[in-house]
């Protein structure tokens, strides 16, 4: 079975992609050529990016979190997005804490349970995000530091069936249905009340 791929080798394809060589090691960062440090940038702010659109591996439903003695939600570190799981409150992300459009205010008396898009490290993720992260990463590398027209069209062909490979297992792996969006299977009748 190959084994997941590294973020030294993310780096190195994305250097690959640019005729650039390879690194041997990405941990120190003052030791590397400024390509492999800009590459490894990229690769970083391509992630959250692609992370922060909300995948089912990166998604947590009806989180229960708990405010602090002084009434106040602290959110971890490692969330990009929250929705309350109860459609009823208006809670919103403001830096880390959790507010209540509602009643303008940061301060809950009771638990909150809300889903959460987290971001996760290199090493957590699926391979075929990494794939996906990795040739997003190239194209925007490479518009970066060369600005190839020929070289982004190449790389973008690629970058398009990676993602249409992602969305297919994320859709797979999520097992959704149409049913699972509360307006279209109020549109198609599903929640329809019945009169008899």
């Amino acid at each position: 079975m190959p084994a997941l791929t590294s973020k030294l080798e993310a780096v190195n394809s994305m250097l690959g992609h640019i005729g650039e060589s390879p690194v041997n090691s990405i941990s120190d960062t003052n030791s590397l050529p400024i390509s492999a440090v800009t590459a490894t940038t990229v690769l970083d702010e391509v992630s959250r990016e692609v992370q922060a659109e909300g995948w089912h591996f990166n998604t947590e439903e009806s989180v229960l979190i708990s405010p602090a003695l002084d009434g106040t939600i602290t959110l971890d570190d490692d969330i990009i997005e929250i929705d309350p799981h109860d459609n009823t409150l208006d809670v919103v992300q403001r830096g880390a804490s959790l507010y209540n459009r509602t009643d303008n205010t940061s301060i809950f008396t009771s638990d909150v349970a809300i889903d959460i898009v987290r971001w996760l490290d290199w090493d957590s993720l699926p391979e075929v995000a990494r794939r996906y992260i990795i040739l997003r990463a190239s194209r925007v590398f490479q518009g970066r530091m060369v600005g190839s027209p020929e070289l982004t069209s190449i790389i973008a062909r690629d970058e398009y069936m990676a993602r249409a490979s992602l969305m297919e297992t994320d859709s797979r792996t999520s097992d959704r249905t149409v049913f699972d969006n509360f307006d279209a299977a109020f549109r198609i009748g599903v929640n329809r009340p019945r009169f008899y």
